[in-house]
């Protein structure tokens, strides 16, 4: 837990450095009548993702002259690289793993057995030179096992768990990678991050998900698995009605899944600060407050457990500070 909040405090005191260094930079350009340089654009969808036909890259390095010699080194020298690759994954028992420490992960399911990954790498440093050493240490490591593939940014945070990689004991330089991948419908997912969202859609598998800094979205999704953000919202849409167990959490923001019709599960909710909405009826017995809004009932309660329909898998949904939400999809 406490390691848990040592890397959320390290990735709040990132963005705080972001937001000077942007502020910085536009006081400067407005001074000498320059104008900043412009924000990388943002990443493409998964469903735009163009798979080349080989392996490619492309590199452009920016060097911002004028920048003052202090500790405000973020931004002084910026690259940006596209890495393309593409792997088979044939036959029924498919898994990935995505493994992120800065940067978001996108997940789009497609018909095949390729997995079509984009990785927009982008790198900033005090120099040249802590530049050249953050391309050769900060890296993006591939393991392949027959059906299982494993994705991870590499770099000396991974050999030296006192010599935490990152804000608080900066090298001068600091890297992001944003994944975006096409993989099979039917694939087990396992997706880590640190600071950065998490999207996945049309995807079936067992799931395993977890971001410290970043929401959390599924849409059109079937199977069974965990997760959880420490700080955003997580959204869930299934395709199917759950057959297996589900866990899902946030320490600070709203849950809201929302079921396909006739829905039969047992469910156990916990939240600290925030009310439960429920579009079924359930067993509430240790609620402390129901109200009805048209078709939906409004439970107020610390935790509760309730079955809807005539029960079956057991759905855990927890939250410290924000609403849970049990909606129902009629698309």
């Amino acid at each position: 837990m406490l390691r848990t909040l040592s890397i959320a405090l390290r990735v709040i005191a990132a963005t705080a450095l972001i937001c000077a260094a942007g502020i910085r930079l536009k006081a400067r350009a407005v001074a000498q009548e320059t104008p900043a340089p412009p924000a990388p654009a943002a990443p493409p969808a998964p469903a735009m993702i163009q798979a080349p036909e080989e392996d490619s890259a492309s590199v452009r390095v920016i060097d911002w002259p004028g920048w003052p010699d202090d500790d405000d080194w973020f931004s002084r020298v910026h690259d940006e690289e596209t890495i393309r690759k593409t792997f088979t994954l044939s036959g029924d028992h498919r898994s990935i793993e995505v493994d992120n420490v800065f940067g978001s992960i996108e997940v789009a399911g497609t018909d095949g057995n390729e997995v079509q990954l984009v990785v927009k790498k982008t790198l900033h440093a005090e120099s040249k030179e802590k530049l050249e050493e953050a391309r050769k240490k900060v890296t993006l490591g591939i393991d392949q096992s027959g059906n299982s593939l494993r994705l991870y940014v590499d770099g000396p945070f991974r050999h030296h768990d006192d010599d935490f990689w990152g804000f608080g004991n900066e090298p001068g330089y600091w890297v992001s990678m944003e994944f975006q991948l096409q993989v099979p419908r039917k694939i087990s997912v396992q997706l880590k991050t640190v600071n950065g969202g998490v999207r996945v859609r049309d995807v079936s598998g067992e799931f395993t998900i977890r971001c410290v800094s970043g929401g959390i979205g599924m849409e059109n999704v079937a199977g069974s698995g965990t997760v959880h953000t420490v700080n955003g919202p997580l959204k869930v849409k299934f395709r199917e009605n759950p057959t297996e167990s589900w866990d899902f959490g946030s320490i600070n923001g709203a849950v809201e899944l929302s079921f396909a019709p006739k829905l039969n599960a047992d469910f156990r909710l916990h939240t600290f600060n925030g009310s439960v909405d429920s579009a079924f009826a359930m067993d509430a017995a240790n609620s402390t407050e129901i109200s009805h809004e048209g078709m939906k009932t409004i439970y107020r309660a610390n935790h509760f457990g309730g079955r809807v329909g005539s029960g079956g898998p057991e759905i855990r949904v927890s939250t410290l500070n924000g609403a849970i939400r049990l909606l129902e999809n009629h698309e």
